[in-house]
């Protein structure tokens, strides 16, 4: 993927730095070195490196700093904190509001993907309620309308375009004019592909964008530009003045840096990453999030939203979240889970996401990962309806049950006990939660009425005697009484739930996924065929 070489390298090298014996100036400077390299190869612009290794040497001052300080985690937060000032122009996108009109226009490069971004960004907008329709725009590229309305056919959103008018300022203002009167929240126009040495082109763009009158234009930047993308987005932003950059195909393996260059040119914000050509492959772009996965500490928030989207409507997964919360978990629910994260897109993709996960699986490619996860269906598929809805100790009281599912499903014995090992110890996970839940639960019905200050005081207390954070008999985090109370009010905490994941601790549930899948899994049974990445 994209940029994923780069975090790697940067990783690898603050690590070598933090683990090494003698931390001095010298080691310091070896560790700069290794990222301005890793930063330059990824096509990242040579000022912009420059200006990276002058803030990092300024945030971390060997010779000024106290002797209590820890070095490592200080020259940790200093490369964090540059590589997200990288990426942040510290300017607010715009945020289309209902029951207004809201118009955006499309501009970029030819082959940048606008077509299919624009398909994909009105459908982000209309699963979060917004009214939205598509306007093509783009005259000029042979099929451009036919590929936009089977596009907007497939994700059952209104369209307007022609195959007779040539003039795009036309069929742009006719389209805006049609949907502002049918009401429509968010309108999003498709243009025509253009360059920066293209005069005739770019006066159309201002044409159009003076008949349409956009709310905001958004400039889609594919990510293999490289070096390029800096001069071309500077010669969009003089003559449009984009608000907003979407990079796309960044499921590629080309170096990327250029596209995050263009930020810095521009001062513009990016505000979603094309993932793939899927219409869920658009990932909300935040400078913080893009950093962690970049660096491998996963992106949660991105991936409760990715979960939230693929498992929206899936009865099984509330069914699941039901059990979770009274401390069962069945392995039905298990297989729930299972199926919620196969929906979810390439294990490349998800693995990015997960903290720590993308070290679990970085000897599996896309298609050995999803083959491991269509064995386990296979073996769920093999159960009769009153094993799937145990808790799995018939198994333990009659083994022969194993022997049977292995035969049926065409795995091995060890993969069917793999399997049903690793439900015991997500079931195990579930009794926590179920019980955290209880006590949250009881804490809420003591705060409902009463002198709450009194009550708090009682339960501080009873927390100190349990052994406060992270003490045997406590719940993670409720040391901090401000933590509890974001816990109280069900803003996160320990079982906090993601919808399609059963409610349970993610990070722990992924983490034992990884385990099993990367040679836990047994033996590997008969050969069952390839599976598909995607």
């Amino acid at each position: 993927m994209v940029l994923q070489d780069l975090g790697r390298r940067i990783n690898a090298a603050v690590s070598d730095l933090t683990r090494s014996a003698n931390l001095d100036e010298k080691a310091f400077d070896e560790m700069l070195k290794e990222i301005c390299a890793a930063l330059l190869s990824a096509d990242v612009n040579v000022r912009l490196v420059q200006n990276l290794r002058k803030s990092i040497k300024n945030s971390v001052n060997f010779a000024s700093a106290p002797a209590a300080v820890n070095k490592k985690r200080l020259i940790q937060k200093a490369v964090f904190d540059e590589l997200v000032a990288l990426v942040n122009p510290h300017a607010d996108p715009f945020r289309p509001k209902k029951g207004r009109v809201n118009v955006i226009m499309f501009v970029g490069l030819q082959g940048a993907g606008k077509t299919t971004t624009c398909t994909k960004l009105a459908r982000h907008y209309q699963t979060r309620g917004f009214k939205t329709a598509l306007v093509c725009a783009d005259t000029f590229r042979a099929g451009a309308f036919d590929q936009l309305k089977q596009n907007a056919i497939k994700a059952k959103i209104p369209y307007y375009g022609s195959l007779t008018q040539t003039d795009p300022v036309v069929v742009a203002a006719e389209g805006v004019a049609q949907f502002k009167k049918e009401r429509f929240d968010v309108i999003i126009v498709d243009t025509s592909g253009r360059h920066k040495q293209e005069e005739d082109l770019f006066e159309e763009m201002t044409q159009i964008q003076n008949a349409v009158t956009p709310d905001q234009t958004i400039l889609v930047l594919d990510s293999t530009i490289g070096q390029a993308a800096e001069a071309q987005s500077s010669a969009f932003k003089a003559t449009a003045d984009f608000g907003a950059i979407i990079i796309t195909k960044t499921d590629g393996h080309a170096a990327g840096g250029g596209a995050i260059s263009a930020v810095a040119a521009t001062h513009t914000p990016i505000i979603f990453l094309g993932t793939g050509e899927h219409m869920l492959d658009l990932e909300r772009f935040e400078p913080k999030a893009f950093v962690q996965k970049l660096l491998g500490m996963g992106d949660m928030a991105g991936l409760v939203e990715h979960v939230q989207a693929v498992t929206k409507d899936s009865a099984g997964a509330k069914e699941a979240y039901k059990h979770i919360t009274a401390g069962l978990y069945t392995v039905r629910d298990f297989r729930e889970n299972i199926t919620s994260i196969m929906k979810m897109g390439p294990l490349s993709k998800l693995s990015g996401m997960i903290p720590g996960l993308s070290n679990i699986t970085a000897g599996l490619d896309d298609e050995d990962g999803t083959m491991k996860l269509r064995r386990m269906i296979y073996i769920f598929d093999s159960m009769t309806a009153a094993e799937l809805d145990s808790d799995g100790k018939m198994f333990i009281d009659q083994p022969s049950r194993i022997v049977r599912i292995a035969c049926g499903s065409g795995t091995t014995v060890r993969e069917v006990e793999d399997l049903l090992s690793q439900h015991r110890m997500m079931s195990g996970m579930a009794k926590k939660v179920g019980g955290q839940r209880k006590q949250m639960q009881r804490a809420q019905n003591m705060l409902k009425g009463g002198n709450k200050d009194q009550q708090m005081a009682a339960m501080q207390k009873r927390m100190q005697s349990m052994g406060g954070a992270g003490g045997a008999g406590g719940m993670p985090g409720m040391g901090d009484m401000a933590k509890m109370m974001q816990m109280l009010q069900g803003q996160g905490g320990a079982g906090g739930g993601i919808p399609g994941m059963g409610g349970m601790d993610l990070q722990s549930m992924m983490s034992q996924m990884g385990g099993l899948m990367g040679g836990g899994g047994g033996g590997g049974g008969g050969s069952g065929g390839k599976g598909r990445g995607r």
